[in-house]
């Protein structure tokens, strides 16, 4: 179960990738420049350095498979492969201003730039790493539940029309 939640993440990672190239139409200077603060202000940077961990976490089992020579040496090589994936992040800030700017005007990302600025904006950027990391386990917790009851669903189901499950 757990491998294919870790699964899931890779995903929706490969996914939200595969996106960034969407962007290909030139936004104005002016919307760039804006997307560019927001990123900064939104500590994007941040919260794909918080992400990184629970990314790993999830990809442990999958890759560890219960031995612990693999577990102790995949504990030791994360923080490489943290540092590894927040460089190439740095190669993407671009082509995720180029999506913000192609979803939002200068002037809208000028708004939400201000909000992050208030003291409620910081208190929300403060939090977001705690409110990511708890709503994963969440996920997790409601992932497994619809499994077993997919699971007990699919076999009352079977039995019902002859299968010996």
């Amino acid at each position: 179960m757990k491998s294919r939640v870790g699964n899931s993440v890779a995903i929706v990672l490969v996914l939200f990738v595969a996106a960034w190239p969407a962007a290909a139409q030139q936004p104005s200077p002016e919307a760039m420049a804006a997307a560019k603060e927001l990123i900064a202000v939104s500590r994007a940077a941040d919260q794909f350095k918080t992400i990184l961990p629970l990314i790993a976490q999830q990809l442990k089992p999958a890759i560890v498979q219960g031995r612990p020579e693999v577990e102790r040496d995949y504990d030791k090589i994360m923080p490489i492969m943290t540092e590894l994936a927040l460089k190439h992040f740095g190669s993407v800030t671009d082509d995720m201003a180029a999506i913000y700017a192609g979803t939002f005007s200068a002037e809208e990302m000028r708004q939400v730039t201000a909000f992050y600025r208030t003291p409620v904006g910081q208190k929300f950027l403060d939090k977001v790493p705690d409110i990511l990391q708890q709503s994963m386990v969440l996920g997790q917790k409601f992932a497994q539940r619809l499994m077993q009851d997919f699971q007990k669903s699919v076999t009352d189901e079977l039995r019902k029309r002859g299968h010996n499950i």
